[in-house]
């Protein structure tokens, strides 16, 4: 992984992918005591960031190997997004999703073309399933971050950050952002190292779920217990990646780790302030930048909101209990 990938990725994803905005508010500055930034990547096709990584892997194959089909797994935004690029590479796509993912993202991805197979996570392999599905139909697996095409799309969101911070008059600051497995997190850290060393990538994570964190800190890859029991389900994984937690370890600041009940919070903050939707994994590092600020360094603290596929259910429970 280099900044070479990362840049030849946004090369490809010119014109297909969106330029997400950088946004503040004076109200969410005076919560945080100091200048708190947004980078919107809920507005990018799909809801979330990850069509960014869907897009770079599937443009990076050969064409022949594309024309086989994809698979992957995810709980829904990997899932949309590769679902998407396939349906523009005019390719097939098959998503094993876990049957308590949110009903929306479900359909979501049903109606960009893909053939959804639901599995439960308490008891069986998502990695075995998609193995299985991907040698008996002949389907290239597009991994959800321990992909270097992958983490090289993600990280295309580092470069627009850099410049924009850079034209924000942003002299150092800890730059927050939601991580499961840590493709997002690798690739802005790759291409912040490469732009902007100035600032610091830093995970955020739900408690109970913090396996980036502990693995940071312990300096050797850990697991969760668990892989249910948080509203952010767009954000749990099993373990930091083979090949993304080396380069966290490099290059991120410690791990920071939020209560459900500060993503709601931010959720509401989110609406109220910015007009911005997020879902819940979405949402925590700018629950971060806000509810936690002595985690963060800097005239400023830059908020990653990585996703906005929220059921209205979860979104309501949000503004209800903490919107104005």
């Amino acid at each position: 992984m280099n900044i070479d990938m990362i840049e030849a990725a946004a090369a490809r994803l010119a014109g297909h992918a969106r330029v997400t905005p950088l946004l503040s508010s004076p109200f969410l500055d005076e919560i945080a005591g100091r200048r708190v930034f947004v980078k919107a990547e809920c507005l990018q096709h799909t809801g979330s960031f990850k069509f960014r990584g869907a897009w770079s892997a599937l443009s990076g194959m050969p064409q022949a190997q594309r024309a086989g089909g994809v698979i992957a797994f995810s709980s829904g935004n990997h899932a949309q997004g590769v679902a998407r690029a396939a349906q523009q590479h005019e390719t097939r796509a098959v998503i094993v999703m876990p049957s308590d993912a949110p009903r929306l993202k479900i359909v979501n991805t049903r109606a960009f073309g893909a053939e959804v197979v639901e599995y439960d996570r308490t008891t069986e392999d998502r990695d075995a399933l998609g193995a299985e599905l991907a040698e008996s139909q002949g389907l290239t697996l597009v991994r959800p971050f321990d992909d270097p095409q992958v983490i090289a799309g993600q990280g295309t969101v580092g470069l627009e950050l850099a410049d924009q911070a850079r034209a924000a008059g942003v002299r150092q600051a800890d730059v927050l952002i939601p991580c499961g497995g840590g493709g997002l997190t690798g690739g802005i850290a790759l291409a912040l190292e490469a732009r902007a060393p100035h600032l610091r990538p830093r995970p955020v994570e739900p408690q109970g779920f913090d396996d980036v964190a502990r693995s940071l800190s312990a300096g050797r890859i850990e697991r969760n217990p668990a892989l249910v029991g948080s509203l952010c389900d767009a954000i749990i994984t099993p373990a930091p990646g083979q090949i993304t937690f080396p380069i966290m370890a490099r290059h991120c600041g410690p791990g920071i780790v939020v209560s459900d009940e500060d993503a709601l919070r931010a959720m509401a903050a989110a609406f109220t302030r910015l007009k911005l939707v997020l879902e819940p994994g979405g949402a925590v590092a700018l629950a971060a930048a806000l509810f936690h600020p002595e985690t963060a360094v800097g005239d400023a603290v830059i908020a990653v909101a990585s996703g906005g596929n929220v059921d209205s259910a979860f979104f309501t429970r949000a503004l209800e209990l903490y919107g104005a």
